[in-house]
């Protein structure tokens, strides 16, 4: 196997593997232990079926309709039926990558043991990854009571209907599969609701979330560093006795890593720092990007325990032979999580947003007005606070939470959910955002720091991010326009 390959079933893929599969086309595979577990999981279920014992969506219909039994005749026709009874998904379609970690994540959820589902379905979902058919997904209509809508428009389109993307185009996805020498997934008993009785989308999402996160967080600091060089803020808030001192959740962990970007700086210097004490979005930026951090913490946490486990209703137990009704699929403790992550960000995008608007101004940071080297007959970076302005007020909107139950659903058994899905959708949205304001940060420090005349005292940490700006985009010597500055530097990020 190649390194850069993912084997699936010894032990649970990490949140790299998936972010792997979906945007690296990394290949996956299936271990023997994962076989193992997907065999003995079906052999209890084929069991059940020869002992004629009732299970929820097996041998019953689905939601209000688990009072329904299901002739023996029926049980197969009902499990293609499931997919299209639930294909209500409505809106813009998933972005293939997304479309990719829900798969992947759907695979690992089986290779896990719980689903008893059969083997075809999960080698089935797996050529398709490798082979680059990806089934067509609107992006609306899960509550997160499982991810029902756009899992069963997957299995639609792993089973030849409706449409797929291949080789960059959308066709039917009979076609789709046929051009990859693939067989439409065989449905047998209990496949179709194992196919979507879970949480895939959200978890598959969470995991490219997690890493755009990593880097919105990793980027911010070098701004913050930089800001800190351009507005010859006080360092005495990182001291590290200071912060033991008061140990909040991760404040320590910000404070170290700021320490360690500004090693070598002349900011260290006894009279260096322009004033005893900053303003707060200088002063607290330990604590406040320490929140950060705790909060990406229990993110990580949450969703590699959705990576690792089985979601499913019911739960195949193949170790003591049971099929257990279960709840499992409910991610109320994930999206509090998850919500958590967007409130953090949105402080620290409060904090990013005030820094930035404080180095422009003459009146606190001694600087040119909007940092115009030429005067004020000259606009500078003036116009940018209006975007600045409108990303910090777009991220405090979308970080309001939305994971309190909506209405109830099937005839109101069906009474309460978590709305996961959104949850991550509007974290990926607040993270997209924040590294706007990151990107803008690092180009007016990078300016600030120029204007103050101290790039030759940079700490050692924060010479490479001024070369990488400058590498990036030009100083600001007179107007000009500025939005591809802010997307080179967002590209900078991101790669």
């Amino acid at each position: 196997m190649k390194a850069h390959d993912i084997c699936m079933g010894a032990a649970a893929p990490s949140i790299t593997d998936i972010a792997d599969i979906a945007r690296r086309g990394a290949k996956l595979s299936l271990s023997a232990e994962g076989m193992r577990r997907i065999r003995a999981g079906r052999a209890v279920v084929e069991r059940y079926v020869a002992e004629n014992r009732v299970v929820y969506g097996l041998n019953t219909g689905l939601g209000a309709s688990v009072d329904t039994a299901l002739a023996d005749a029926d049980m197969i026709a009902f499990q293609k039926r499931v997919p299209h009874s639930h294909s209500v998904g409505v809106g813009p379609v998933l972005p293939r990558e997304e479309v990719r970690a829900m798969m992947a994540a759907r695979v690992s959820g089986m290779a896990a043991g719980g689903t008893g589902t059969s083997e075809g379905i999960v080698t089935g979902i797996v050529a398709a990854l490798n082979a680059g058919v990806h089934p067509v997904i609107p992006a609306w209509g899960s509550i997160g009571a499982a991810d029902l809508a756009p899992l069963a428009h997957m299995s639609m389109g792993l089973m030849g209907l409706g449409l797929a993307e291949y080789g960059g185009s959308i066709m039917p996805a009979a076609e789709a599969l046929a051009r990859a020498g693939l067989e439409p997934l065989d449905i047998r008993i209990k496949d179709g609701h194992a196919l979507i009785a879970t949480n895939s989308l959200s978890t598959g999402a969470a995991c490219l979330c997690l890493e755009d996160a990593d880097r919105a967080l990793s980027w911010s600091l070098r701004a913050i560093a930089l800001n800190f060089e351009g507005f010859r803020a006080n360092l005495a808030t990182l001291d590290e006795e200071g912060l033991a001192a008061r140990p909040a959740m991760g404040q320590q962990r910000a404070g170290a890593c700021l320490r360690d970007l500004l090693v070598g700086s002349g900011l260290w210097a006894p009279g260096a720092a322009r004033r005893l004490q900053d303003p707060l979005s200088y002063r607290c930026v330990p604590q406040v990007w320490g929140g950060f951090m705790h909060a990406l913490d229990e993110a990580r946490q949450a969703t590699e325990i959705e990576l690792g486990s089985s979601a499913d209703n019911p739960v195949v137990l193949a170790d003591t032979g049971r099929i257990v009704t279960t709840g499992n699929f409910d991610m109320t403790a994930f999206v509090l999580s998850w919500e958590r992550l967007g409130q953090a960000i949105a402080h620290c995008a409060t904090g990013t947003a005030h820094r930035c608007m404080k180095i422009m101004s003459p009146a606190v940071s001694d600087l040119p007005r909007f940092l115009a080297a030429k005067g004020q007959n000259r606009g500078g970076y003036a116009e940018l606070q209006k975007t600045i302005s409108a990303m910090e007020a777009e991220i405090r909107h979308l970080a309001l939470p939305v994971s309190l139950s909506p209405i109830p659903v099937s005839d109101g058994i069906e009474d309460q959910s978590s709305m996961a899905p959104r949850v991550i959708s509007k974290t990926q949205d607040i993270v997209r955002r924040f590294h706007y304001m990151v990107a803008m940060e690092l180009l007016l420090s990078a300016e600030a720091v120029e204007l103050r005349g101290v790039t030759d005292t940079l700490g050692e940490g924060i010479l490479s991010v001024q070369k990488a700006i400058r590498d990036r985009v030009p100083a600001l010597d007179e107007d000009r326009e500025l939005g591809s500055s802010v997307m080179a530097l967002v590209d900078m990020i991101l790669s």
